[in-house]
């Protein structure tokens, strides 16, 4: 592997990204990040831009719309300021926003969402519902073996979750409202909820999972959970919890968010440069 490539803020997991990539004989410049060893610390956007043709950028790539994810540096990084540099280049990142597409419309871009690669949305699941099993196990006082757990969605999170939880000895409980996956939710051994009938089973749950990133828990309905109930939400924003009624009501709530970077970085770093190769072809 003999690339240049270029990576500007991010946390942990890209930390270690950037580690990986220079082990595999890549030349891998930083902005933004620790210094590290075999790896080019660059002064300036500009320098870090022209260095390489492949920029890549944090998971996700921003929290606000207007600055650029970056644990380690010690001075807020401008979208802009990278935006306006970027030229003629290859500019991976996840969860990229509308604005950035917009500033980069004339400038030759090949934006990539690594988010929205499929191989990488599958993998980020596994490490993402061990984390939220982790939550369970550190939030509640009781063992989730022989606990009735609800999980809210059975997309690709849903469907790991729940293996998981099964494997541990939960009595586990999905949510959907396709009749086709109720069906599978049914064939996998696990306990169907069809979205209509969600209320009126809501006060038999120890722990609830959600995975559906519109608002499904609102003021309604929590008022069905049983006072110990703990509520894990792992869908990104709006989430699927009304957090201000969860707040009201005083039920014990995580939103637990990007969860694969906290639990496992170095995982996720490996998953985040495989995907990488992928999409250049270079693995």
């Amino acid at each position: 592997m003999n690339k240049k490539i270029s990576i500007i803020g991010g946390d942990l997991r890209i930390k270690k990204l950037a580690e990986m990539l220079a082990k595999d004989g890549n030349k891998v410049y930083t902005y933004g990040l620790d210094k590290q060893e075999n790896i080019i610390q660059c002064e300036t956007i500009k320098e870090l831009v022209e260095s390489a043709d492949i920029i890549i950028g944090p998971v996700p790539f921003s929290s606000n719309g207007k600055t650029i994810n970056a644990t380690f540096s010690n001075n807020e990084i401008q979208i802009e300021d990278l935006t306006k540099e970027l030229k003629n280049k290859t500019f991976i990142a996840g969860a990229i926003r509308d604005n950035v597409y917009e500033l980069l419309k004339n400038n030759n871009v090949e934006i990539i969402d690594i988010l929205k690669r499929e191989e990488l949305s599958v993998l980020n699941s596994i490490s993402t519902a061990e984390g939220a099993i982790q939550i369970a196990m550190e939030q509640t006082e009781i063992t989730l073996c022989g606990s009735n757990v609800l999980i809210l969605g059975f997309g690709r999170i849903g469907k790991v979750l729940a293996k998981m939880l099964l494997g541990i000895g939960a009595n586990v409980y999905c949510e959907a409202r396709k009749p086709h996956d109720l069906a599978w939710i049914q064939a996998y051994g696990y306990t169907p909820i069809d979205i209509k009938k969600l209320n009126e089973n809501l006060n038999k749950f120890d722990v609830i999972i959600n995975t559906i990133p519109s608002i499904v828990l609102d003021a309604s309905n929590l008022d069905k959970l049983k006072e110990d109930c703990l509520v894990i939400d792992l869908a990104s924003n709006p989430g699927g919890v009304d957090k201000q009624e969860i707040k009201k009501k005083n039920i014990k709530f995580v939103w637990a968010l990007s969860l694969p970077g906290k639990v496992a970085p170095v995982t996720s770093a490996k998953y985040i440069k495989e995907t990488i190769y992928n999409i250049l072809e270079i693995g």
